[in-house]
This record gives C-alpha cells, structure tokens and sequence, in this order.
C-alpha cells in the first residue's frame, strides 16, 4: 500500500520510511507537491495544523495522504516554540539558527524540562481518518551534541540513553521519538485500513 506524505522534508520522509519498513507500506511524497500551493498553517496545536494539511492535500490524490506536525514545547517557555518549532528564529530560519536562539531564551533558565511532539493525521479525499499523537520527555543541552537528526536534535537530551537526539542511530532514534510513537500508531490503523 501506497501513503503520499504531505512534505518535501527530506529527513522526514526519511525517518517515517524508516518506521514503515518491514511492512507493505510505502511512505512516498504526494506527486507534484513542489507545484501544489502549501496551505496556510493557522491552527494553534499540532493536531489542527496536521489535520488542515491532510484534509487541504487530499483533495490533490485519490489515494491516502499523511499529513504530521512536529515541534518541540519547552516547559520554562510555557510550551514555546509549539507550533513554531520550525521557524523559531524566522519564516526561513535554518536549524542552527532556531537552535541558538532557543539556547538564547533559556540561558538564564535553570529548568529545562522539554517534550518533542507529533501529530499524524491521515485523509483521503476530503475525509479525516486517523489522527494520533506521540510525545517523547527529555531535556535541553545547553549545547548542541552529535551530528545526526535534524531541527532540535542537538539540543534534546534523552535521559534514559543519556545522549542527545543527535548523537543516537537512527533505529534508536525511532523506537522512543515522538514521530516513531506516531507512525507505530499509524502503522496499526492501516494494517486494520487495508490488511492486504
């Protein structure tokens, strides 16, 4: 079975590849997405933003479209940068540069309890299906470590590995990440969806 992920990040497509090998599923991106308008992202949680994306990208397939919001919510920043993990720094902001700034706001903080998030939505032409959630605990360095993963990862400590997002493989990365929750979640919907 064939799922189009509304995304042209490289790296996560590669990680929610990654989380359905093994299985007849195969993550792809949505044809012609580069071509596609995005839509305007005005929901307040991940949930609303990955529901208005999959519901928006649908209507371009006749096929089951996937559609995730992710971030990071910093407790000491009362949840910042939530829904604007991604352009913390800017609309264009590069990683390094979300990276130092969020290092930036909590230089003087001695809390540092954070959480990644992903919310996974699917669609199909117009129709929400299956939505879930996975969160995953840790804390923020204060500097990054490894050179692994993408946007937070160098700054995310995982305690129960005792190393940064960065600085694990990206097996180990999926069995405890927000986005391997998610897509284990999603992963079980479709076996129930389309066994065959």
């Amino acid at each position: 079975m064939v799922v189009y992920l509304c995304s042209s990040n490289k790296a996560k497509l590669k990680e929610l590849s990654l989380a359905a090998q093994g299985g007849s599923l195969e993550v792809l991106p949505l044809p012609g997405l580069r071509e596609i308008p995005p839509p305007e992202e005005t929901g307040s949680t991940f949930e609303e933003n990955a529901s208005e994306k999959a519901l928006y990208y649908s209507q371009f397939t006749p096929e089951l479209v996937v559609a995730d919001d992710s971030g990071l919510e910093v407790d000491a920043l009362n949840g910042a940068p939530g829904v604007f993990s991604a352009r913390l720094a800017g609309p264009e902001a590069q990683d390094y540069e979300n990276n130092a700034l969020l290092l930036d706001l909590l230089s003087r903080q001695e809390e540092r309890k954070a959480r990644f998030v992903c919310a996974v939505v699917a669609a199909q032409q117009g129709r929400c299906l299956f939505r879930t959630r996975g969160e995953v605990e840790g804390e923020i360095l204060t500097a990054p470590r490894g050179s692994n993963g993408f946007g937070y990862d160098p700054l995310f400590f995982y305690p129960p590995f005792g190393r940064s997002f960065a600085e694990l493989t990206s097996d180990e990365k999926l069995r405890v990440s927000h986005r391997g929750k998610a897509m284990a979640a999603l992963l079980q919907f479709l076996k129930r969806y389309a066994p065959n």
